[in-house]
């Protein structure tokens, strides 16, 4: 396959996808229906509104920045972010936003050994998100090495890029191993409802899997 077809099928499915959530959301939340004014002129489309609360929550662009790009008012703007996210979670909520199945990891393993990796669960990760309105009160407890305030998020990752693990809020001046130690991710594990995992490595026999982490985290 050459990387031009490469490139169109990458987009096509970029495509698809957007499309998928517009029609979603827009099927559960009326309010991003276009709809007609007291005058009969048409309001603005599910697009613009989408559109703007994408680029808010991906690109982290104020809502009076978005006026510019998609032609929508600041309160407007705000106001499509916080349906839009109720929608996601409302709609995917169930399927994605949660923990592992045994399916799941029995995937994900196979995953795994097949790059060599058996055991592998995913790959575990911090990251820093600026905090740029913060209370300046706040500003030595959210500020760590990245010399601003910031709060972390922690996240779990398979190579889909499907993170099924999410752990955020703790400031800024924390390291990864505090966040871990901190976070919910090993919550079932610790309770012993993980789901089954065995492999085995050198003739060895393990039944727990495992990150892929840097070099602050435990072996």
């Amino acid at each position: 396959m050459s990387s031009s077809s490469s490139s169109s099928d990458d987009e096509m499915m970029k495509t698809f996808f957007l499309i998928r959530i517009h029609d979603a959301v827009v099927e559960h939340d009326k309010y991003f229906v276009q709809k007609r004014n007291g005058a009969g002129q048409l309001g603005l489309s599910s697009l613009q509104k989408i559109t703007a609360a994408m680029r808010m929550l991906a690109y982290g662009a104020s809502a009076d920045s978005v006026d510019d790009y998609v032609r929508i008012g600041k309160s407007t703007s705000l106001e499509s972010v916080k349906r839009f996210v109720r929608s996601i979670i409302n709609i995917f909520g169930e399927e994605y936003l949660r923990a592992p199945t045994n399916e799941d990891v029995a995937r994900l393993l196979e995953e795994g050994s097949q790059r060599g990796f058996p055991g592998m669960l995913g790959s575990i990760d911090c990251m820093h998100w600026t905090w740029k309105n913060y209370p300046t009160t706040w500003q030595g407890m959210y500020t760590g090495h990245f010399h601003e305030p910031t709060i972390i998020l922690e996240a779990v990752a398979s190579k889909d890029l499907w993170i099924w693990h999410a752990f955020f809020g703790l400031p800024g001046s924390h390291n990864d191993l505090n966040v871990l130690h901190r976070s919910q991710v090993f919550a079932q594990l610790a309770e012993g409802r993980a789901s089954p995992c065995n492999y085995t490595v050198n003739g060895q026999e393990y039944n727990m899997g495992y990150y892929l982490v840097d070099r602050i985290y435990p072996e």
